[in-house]
């Protein structure tokens, strides 16, 4: 991340954090306040994490800044934002998978493309605990704390107001871990959530060509960050051109997909052929 940034990110979070304790409140009460996670209260303020336009003002809501001050504090995000450049995040950060569900969690609009795990916000709690188990250096406390919060995170699905787009290939669907009874209660989730008037899930079903081969999954935040997902790491840029080509992929994948019915039917069948590996499988 370049130096300059970094300095504009940490003059932020450090203004942030003045307006905070000169308001008497604890991070904790200014992230219930506001309406965001407690860690994405503490990683703005330490210059960790690039704040949305729509959690800015919500911490300035919170804050009761008057209008002089809000601008103040916009003008900082805005020279940030000026600066070229990404936050990439070690994999030790993102063991718990916050930087992902964190920046999902403050935004808006969601579109989430993914090609062989399921997205963070549709994951059952078994799903996730194996996710969660397969990153290095793990311990059993640290996944059950990850999958609680991954689970607690998940209801911004279901709030009025927010629109959540989610596109995956037929190749997630038949990648599992755990056992056929797993995936039957995932996919019972799936349908669940496909339901919500807030929600679009699509499917490139294997029987159609990919527009173009994917190499991992992304998220889209609003249309001010992308989240990048590696196998070590996530990234969190606001790089107007990166954040334009993913935009356009994103839109590209979309096209390919089939919703509504098609996807029901889609998710129907898959799950009868779980149904039958069922009884098949010895692990």
């Amino acid at each position: 991340m370049g130096s300059e940034r970094q300095e504009r990110m940490k003059a932020l979070g450090a203004r942030l954090r003045e307006l905070r304790r000169e308001a008497g409140l604890t991070g904790a009460v200014l992230a219930q306040r506001a309406g965001v996670g407690q860690p994405t209260v503490s990683k703005v303020e330490n210059g960790r994490m690039v704040p949305s336009l729509d959690v800015l003002d919500r911490l300035s809501g919170a804050l009761g800044l008057d209008d002089s001050t809000a601008r103040e504090v916009r003008d900082l995000l805005a020279a940030v934002e000026a600066a070229a450049g990404s936050v990439q995040a070690s994999a030790d950060d993102t063991s718990d998978g916050s930087v992902l569900d964190e920046a999902v969690r403050s935004a808006r609009l969601v579109r989430s493309f993914q090609c062989v795990v399921l997205p963070a916000m549709l994951q059952s709690a078994e799903y996730a605990r194996h996710v969660f188990e397969s990153k290095p250096k793990t311990t059993p406390e640290a996944v059950g704390r990850a999958v609680a919060a991954r689970v607690e995170r998940q209801s911004v699905l279901y709030e009025p107001g927010r629109e959540s787009v989610f596109v995956l290939t037929e190749a997630v669907l038949r990648t599992w871990p755990g056992s056929p009874a797993l995936m039957l209660a995932q996919f019972d989730r799936l349908l669940a959530v496909e339901s919500l008037s807030t929600v679009r899930l699509g499917v490139i079903p294997w029987r159609r060509p990919v527009p173009l081969l994917p190499r991992h999954g992304f998220t889209l935040c609003d249309r001010r960050a992308v989240v990048i997902e590696t196998f070590g790491s996530e990234r969190v840029s606001v790089d107007p051109a990166e954040l334009a080509a993913y935009e356009e992929m994103f839109a590209r994948f979309e096209r390919a997909a089939v919703f509504g019915d098609e996807v029901r039917e889609l998710l129907l069948r898959v799950m009868r052929e779980f149904r039958d590996l069922g009884g098949t499988v010895t692990l």
